[in-house]
């Protein structure tokens, strides 16, 4: 054991966090082999003594850098040590991967110990027998619980939402509020508000902490609650509420039925999760890459990228087809042959950039109905702009190299147009399709690129033809 890795695991984790890590952010190599070489030993003791103490986050990541034959092996000689809170933190690959080989009682006895967000987001990767058999061994209260969290839909507030919260009664006194969280043992370990209901659990309406501690003890609690700070329905999308928690700056927020009866909380570290994980989806999604993985083995990664790659072989054989309209043209002037793709691919990436503005506008609610006009104008006049920068500049390049200042004059032309058609298509294209529905994340590359790549070569090569008369 080097010197390095000695200190390593001396200060871990509770007297130098950041050691863990190496100036990148990953995982230290040398705590890496460290731990590999105690699961090859089965050396429980130091696993137990330096891995099973670090913070779920620090034990996922550890996790997701090991070798895949060392996890469930880990998994096993951490035993009932093992925190089943950082399955959360890794790819969903890795987590099927550990859940699917562990025994359901070990399963239930881990999630017994977890927040009910946790658990729900471990459980809706079983499959629905395996579900059953664990959710049978949880006590009756904690199962229905989790039923009911599990009905809501996928990537819904209420599969998000933590179904631990302090409830109580308008006509309770501060004092009364107080002694019993000082009582109770079934509460959150960590919580901000306390929300107030009626006798069948319709929500009335929180009170901050700070607030309770002001009070004094006497003074009911219907006397200081405060309406509600937007109370999220339980059907909505976790992106949507996560949103609300943007605009309003919220920390914590209430979760009901279609009855405004209280089932839950959803909290600003649930929401921050939500946000990565919307972000990351949306970003893969613009590849065309769907919810792949690193993780993933060659045949889901082959799967994920297949449809998308044979939707672009399509559309770039339609680019095709357009320049075997004017073949002849490119056999009499060499010289288009050789600048037509620089059209083409000007109008492509300029067609990303509004595209890529737009999806993301659209994810974020920024755009809307109301101010799509505006945007769209914005959009065309920038294209229109930049369009007449770099004809100039196009223009004064083939003119020399060529030559000739017609070519010159035609390629500036095809990249007005295209750079034009660009903008339009990189807006109005993300914006049909989730008008009818679709992801604009998804679809919108592949025929936005169709769009600039088609009326980059038919601007220039039409043009060419018809000027230069071949």
């Amino acid at each position: 054991m080097t010197n390095d890795a000695e200190e390593l695991v001396r200060t871990r984790p509770e007297d130098n966090e950041a050691d863990l890590y190496d100036e990148n952010g990953n995982v230290r190599g040398d705590f890496l082999a460290l731990v590999g070489a105690a699961i090859a030993d089965r050396d429980t003791i130091f696993l137990r003594q330096h891995v099973a103490r670090l913070h779920e986050s620090e034990l996922g990541d550890l996790l997701e850098s090991i070798q895949p034959d060392q996890r469930l092996a880990l998994v096993q000689l951490l035993g009932d040590q093992f925190d089943m809170t950082a399955l959360t933190e890794v790819d969903e690959a890795i987590r099927r991967e550990i859940v699917d080989q562990m025994p359901n009682e070990q399963i239930a006895a881990a999630i017994g110990e977890l927040d009910s967000d946790d658990a729900v987001y471990i459980l809706e990767d079983l499959d629905q027998e395996d579900r059953d058999e664990i959710l049978a061994q949880l006590p009756f209260t904690e199962r229905v619980r989790l039923r009911r969290a599990l009905d809501y839909p996928e990537s819904s507030a209420g599969r998000r939402m933590q179904t631990e919260f302090v409830a109580v009664p308008p006509f309770w006194t501060v004092g009364q509020t107080i002694d019993y969280m000082r009582d109770e043992e079934n509460l959150p370990e960590s919580f901000s508000q306390i929300f107030v209901i009626d006798p069948t659990f319709r929500l009335l309406g929180a009170i901050d902490l700070d607030k309770i501690l002001r009070t004094k003890r006497q003074n009911k609690i219907e006397t200081i609650m405060r309406e509600t700070n937007h109370p999220i329905p339980a059907e909505m999308d976790q992106e949507e509420a996560a949103q609300l928690f943007e605009q309003y700056d919220l920390l914590s927020a209430a979760v009901v039925d279609e009855n405004d009866r209280l089932v839950g909380v959803l909290t600003i570290d649930d929401v921050v999760d939500v946000i990565h994980e919307e972000a990351d989806e949306d970003i893969k999604r613009l590849g065309g890459v769907g919810d792949e993985e690193l993780s993933d083995n060659v045949s889901s990664t082959v799967r994920s990228r297949f449809l998308w790659l044979a939707i672009n072989l399509g559309t770039a054989l339609i680019s095709a087809s357009v320049i075997g309209l004017f073949d002849e043209s490119i056999e009499k002037m060499i010289a288009l042959a050789v600048l037509m793709p620089i059209v083409a691919s000007m109008g492509g990436n300029a067609g990303t950039q509004t595209m890529t503005v737009t999806v993301r506008a659209l994810a974020t609610g920024d755009l809307d109905i109301y101010n799509a006009g505006r945007v769209i104008r914005r959009e065309a006049a920038v294209g229109l702009a930049n369009g007449v920068m770099f004809s100039t500049i196009m223009g004064t390049i083939a003119a020399t190299w060529f030559g000739d200042y017609q070519l010159g004059f035609v390629i500036g032309a095809a990249m007005i147009i295209n750079l034009f058609a660009a903008a339009l298509a990189g807006i109005l294209l993300p914006l049909l399709l989730d008008k009818i529905g679709a992801d604009p994340a998804i679809a919108s590359s592949v025929f936005v690129t169709m769009v600039t790549d088609c009326t980059g070569f038919f601007a220039f090569l039409g043009i060419a033809t018809w000027w230069f008369g071949i």
